[in-house]
């Protein structure tokens, strides 16, 4: 178990790194941040919760990032003050938008993609050894 964390715990990193990376580079569209941060909110969950199944990891995750989204609905001074942050603006977001939400199905849907194709790889190959 504590090894299939630390293969979620890269690919959490990886993540992190290639959506920060997508900011900072103006050719690449804003959606694909989106869709990295609901990747990598998905590897998350999956880190945390290393037992349960992909169903619930699946329910979980995009609960979270429709809960932040909607959230963005909310326009109080106080969260508004976090949400101008460099952390709070990448956590929080600042702007409700529908497309987003898509975004963030695509997202987790790529995460489950990338656990059944290449974890799969990675622990049938770590059996063979």
């Amino acid at each position: 178990m504590r090894n299939s964390r630390f293969k979620y715990l890269i690919l959490i990193i990886i993540t992190i790194i290639l959506g920060l990376l997508s900011r900072h580079i103006g050719c690449i569209p804003l959606f694909i941040g989106d869709i990295l941060w609901a990747t990598m909110i998905y590897f998350g969950f999956r880190f945390l919760f290393i037992s349960k199944s992909i169903k619930f990891i699946v329910i979980a995750s995009l609960l979270f990032c429709y809960a932040i989204e909607f959230s963005q609905l909310y326009q109080a001074p106080w969260i508004n003050n976090i949400r101008h942050t460099v952390i709070g603006g990448l956590i929080l977001g600042e702007v409700f938008l529908w497309g987003d939400m898509l975004s963030y199905s695509v997202g987790v849907a790529i995460g489950v993609i990338i656990e059944r194709v290449l974890l799969k790889r990675f622990l049938q190959q770590g059996s063979s050894v």
